[in-house]
């Protein structure tokens, strides 16, 4: 028995670098191949894999939530929404003339509101009356709105051309990735207090509700980060490219390995975030790993496999699926955050659940959910042929329909071929369902 468990270990040891290498081979290939099927650059490469890493983390953290304990979050994206919000409000300069417009006031508002739920809380738990407790609501509500109101109009006109919201703090942006998975955990503590009592379908509604909530709040609170104006030039913590191309040391340095100033600096400047996100990465697998190899973690999938029996063992099922819950939502929040740093944008109007939640899913699916390196793999697996299948789908159309004459047939054909990736990534999910339906690399 014990030589069987060691021979399976071994296994799954080998089957993990195996595919790993094949994944690194890919990338190699996509850098240095250039034909039908790999583009020939690095700084596509490059790009592909920084995606891909923050669609680890994100899915990290799905998998806390799904593999550790059967919680089923299909608000993914507004998670990510969440963390995304940090950059803009923590290392943002603070927009001149907005604080004195309405800044006071908006503060106090967002204090009554928390201040009106604290004592709502208070009246029910004193009176155990539901009247009570309502007009403490309604009364809370209007002074509220009586303060936000002006507040939020007199901020939307400070030069809503370039600006019209409060602006940041102007903290460094490193910072902003913690605070991004702050604001996703308190989100994730307000859901959770409300629906982890319940059953499960309920904590599915419930995070599918507030994910678009959080996104359309986004969208039209132009005050927050100018809603579908956009917010631009957000701060990096790597240098930019054109401060690079202008300096002679650095086009030295570039000229002596072949690239030219242009390409070089994409390059370098993408090697400077691929760093900064395998360290957040490996760190975030170093803790989980020890959280689920801990008294904890046996016991969160104890409570997986059986809530029944674990619930009569004495353990507090809700608390710790809060718990796990929160864990689970601040690591999607802090990848958020890094989404936005990575591109200098946040656009509210770009978080569509097919791309945050739906392929999510299909990356912990597909790596082995349970398992943190499976997450990993099956992220950066499914973006590489997210990526990929926009240019070998049309290409395999192209080809399919090459000897076909010209008709209605081929030309829906043709025009059908942009849809390829959502076909590839449902025909991968099909394939790894069938054939390895715990994933890449299981859960030991």
């Amino acid at each position: 028995m014990a030589t069987n468990r060691q021979a399976t270990t071994s296994y799954s040891r080998w089957r993990a670098l195996i595919l790993f290498a094949v994944l690194a081979i890919l990338f190699v290939l996509e850098g240095t191949v250039r034909n039908a099927m790999f583009s020939g650059s690095w700084n596509t490469s490059l790009a592909i894999l920084n995606m891909g890493l923050l669609s680890a983390i994100t899915a990290l953290g799905v998998n806390m939530q799904w593999g550790y304990a059967g919680l089923f979050n299909v608000g993914v994206v507004g998670f990510l929404a969440m963390g995304a919000l940090a950059p803009v409000l923590v290392s943002l300069p603070p927009v001149e003339g907005a604080w004195s417009a309405g800044g006071t006031r908006l503060m106090l508002a967002l204090l009554m509101g928390l201040g009106t739920l604290a004592l709502a809380k208070l009246a029910w738990s004193r009176s155990r009356s539901g009247i009570v407790t309502a007009i403490v609501l309604i009364a809370g509500f209007v002074a509220y709105r009586w303060l936000f109101d002006p507040a939020v109009t007199a901020i939307e006109a400070n030069n809503p051309a370039r600006h019209g919201n409060i602006g940041g703090l102007g903290l460094p942006v490193l910072l902003s990735w913690v605070v991004g998975g702050v604001f996703a955990a308190i989100a994730a503590w307000g859901i959770g207090k409300v629906a982890l009592g319940l059953r499960s379908d309920y904590l599915a509604i419930a995070t599918l509700g507030i994910g678009e909530i959080i996104v359309a709040v986004l969208k039209n609170e132009d005050w927050l980060a100018r809603g579908v104006k956009n917010i631009t030039s957000i701060p990096r913590p790597v240098a930019a490219e054109i401060d690079l191309q202008n300096n002679p040391d650095f086009v030295s340095f570039a000229a002596g390995w072949g690239f030219d100033a242009a390409e070089a600096s994409g390059i370098w400047v993408k090697l400077s975030y691929m760093s900064l996100f395998l360290v957040v990465l490996l760190v975030l697998i170093l803790l989980a790993e020890l959280a689920l190899n801990s008294p904890w973690g046996r016991m969160m999938r104890a409570i997986r496999d059986n809530e029944t029996a674990a619930e009569a063992m004495g353990k507090d099922v809700t608390r710790r699926h809060l718990q796990v819950f929160i864990l689970g939502s601040a690591v999607i929040g802090i990848a958020g955050a890094m989404m936005v740093t990575l591109d200098g944008l946040l656009a509210p109007t770009s978080y569509n659940p097919l791309r945050y939640t739906f392929l999510i899913w299909v990356m912990v699916i597909v790596g082995g959910s349970g398992n943190n390196w499976g997450a990993v793999l099956g992220a950066v697996t499914i973006w590489f042929l997210w990526i990929k299948a926009e240019v070998w789908g049309p290409a395999l159309i192209a080809l399919l329909t090459g000897p076909m004459a010209a008709g209605p047939v081929k030309a829906h054909l043709l025009d059908s071929a942009p849809h390829m990736r959502f076909i590839a990534m449902g025909l991968v999910l099909l394939l790894v369902l069938r054939f390895a339906p715990r994933g890449l690399l299981p859960e030991k």
